[in-house]
C-alpha cells in the first residue's frame, strides 16, 4: 500500500504550550541537534518570537516535519522570514547553530524540499534568513541562497577504546601533558558537573571569567547582552529525555581552572560556552585545552559519540578536533528575472 502523501500546513502559532508535546514527540523520531530540540526552541519562546508561524507536515495521522518561523521586523519593503530566530539582535544573541527543519528520520530525502516550497507559497517573495545550517540543497528552484557567513564546526569523534590523547598531534600531546603536570603541582585535578541547585552559580562564575577575558581585550563578550544570560538561566532546567545541560568546573586543589557549558543530545556534546582562568601563568597552564581535555575524557567514558566545538575558527579547536563540517548563515531570496539561470548555492560548493 502506497504511503499517504504529506500534508503541509503553515499557520500562526497561538499556543506554545500545546506545541511542546508535539515537538518533543517528533524529536524522538528525528536525527537532530540540541538546537533543534524543544529545550532550545521553546525556551522563552513567547518573548523571543513576536510573529511566530508553524510549519507542520503530516503523513496520515503522524507528524513528520516541524519548523518554527518568525516574521522579523520590517526591512525595506517586506518582513524577512527567519527559521528559529526573531530578527532582533538582542534576542538572537543566544546564537543558534546546527539549525534546520525537524524531520522524521525515516522520511524520504525530498520532504525538506517540499516544506521549503510550501513556505515560498505562503510568504511569497519575502526573504528568508537561515542561520547556522547545513540545510541548503533543498531550497526551491526559484530561490537563490547567498552565504552571508561561513564557519567551520570542528569536532572530535569519540571512541570507547581510544584515549583522546592518542588522536592528537605529537605537539598537542606534549603541550597537554606538560600543562597537566603543572596543574597537578597546584593540586589534584577534579571535574565536577553542577547539580540542578548548583547550575545557576556555575553559570554565573563562568560568565565572570568569560567577560573578564573578552572585555580585557576590548570585546563585549557573549554575556554583554542581558537577554543572553537570562535565556541561559531559563534553559538550565529544560532538558528532556536523552539530553542534559552540563555545567562543568575543572579545578586543581582549591584553584579553578575554568568552566564549560555543554549541551548533550543523543550522545552529541556541543561545547557551547566557557570561562577560564587566564592568569599570568596561562601560557604554561593552558587552562582552555586542559578543561576541554578533562571534559572529553569524561564524555568518552560516559559513552558519548561526538564532542563538537561548534562554529568558528580557533587554534584550540583545530588542535583537539579530528573532523569538521561547514555551517553557513544564509540570505535566501526570490530570483530576479536576470538571475533565472543561476543555481542556488549547494553544499558541494564549500
Amino acid at each position: 500500500m502506497a504511503a499517504a502523501p504529506p500534508v503541509i500546513e503553515i499557520a500562526p502559532i497561538t499556543d506554545f504550550a500545546a506545541l511542546a508535546p508535539l515537538w518533543r514527540d517528533l524529536e524522538r523520531h528525528a536525527d537532530c541537534s540540541f538546537f533543534q530540540s524543544w529545550a532550545w526552541t521553546g525556551c522563552l519562546a513567547e518573548e523571543r518570537f513576536a510573529d511566530p508561524w508553524l510549519l507542520s507536515t503530516r503523513r496520515g495521522d503522524r507528524i513528520v516535519a516541524l519548523g518554527l518561523f518568525n516574521r522579523g521586523p520590517r526591512a525595506g519593503l517586506s518582513r524577512p522570514i527567519l527559521l528559529a530566530e526573531s530578527g532582533r539582535a538582542d534576542l538572537d544573541s543566544v546564537f543558534i547553530e546546527h539549525n534546520g527543519l525537524l524531520l522524521a528520520r525515516d522520511e524520504p530525502a525530498d520532504l525538506a524540499g517540499q516544506c521549503w516550497r510550501a513556505l515560498a507559497v505562503t510568504f511569497g517573495k519575502a526573504k528568508w534568513l537561515v542561520s547556522g545550517t547545513t540545510e541548503i540543497a533543498a531550497f526551491p528552484a526559484d530561490r537563490i541562497a547567498k552565504v552571508r557567513v561561513k564557519r567551520p564546526a570542528p569536532y572530535l569523534e569519540l571512541s570507547p577504546g581510544i584515549d583522546p590523547l592518542d588522536i592528537f598531534s605529537a605537539n598537542t600531546r606534549q603541550q597537554l601533558r606538560r600543562s597537566l603536570r603543572a596543574w597537578e603541582e597546584i593540586g589534584p585535578m577534579r571535574l565536577d558537573i553542577a547539580s540542578p541547585d548548583q547550575a545557576g552559580g556555575y553559570l554565573d562564575a563562568l560568565a565572570d571569567l568569560h567577560q573578564q577575558y573578552w572585555t580585557g581585550r576590548g570585546k563585549p563578550g557573549a554575556f554583554a547582552e542581558p537577554f543572553f544570560g537570562r535565556f541561559h538561566h531559563a534553559l538550565l532546567n529544560r532538558a528532556s529525555d536523552r539530553q542534559s545541560i552540563d555545567l562543568i568546573r575543572v579545578s586543581a586543589g582549591d584553584r579553578v581552572a575554568g568552566y564549560l557549558y555543554n549541551f548533550v543530545h543523543d550522545g552529541w556534546v556541543a561545547a557551547y560556552q566557557s570561562g577560564f582562568d587566564f592568569g599570568p601563568d596561562a601560557d604554561r597552564l593552558r587552562p582552555g585545552l586542559v578543561c576541554h581535555l578533562m571534559a572529553i575524557q569524561h564524555y568518552r567514558q560516559a559513552g558519548m559519540r561526538r564532542y563538537d566545538f561548534l562554529g568558528g575558527e580557533a587554534r584550540y579547536k583545530r588542535s583537539l578536533a579530528n573532523a569538521e563540517i561547514p555551517l553557513v548563515w544564509l540570505d535566501v531570496r526570490h530570483k530576479l528575472p536576470w538571475q533565472s539561470s543561476l543555481q542556488a548555492v549547494s553544499s558541494s560548493e564549500f
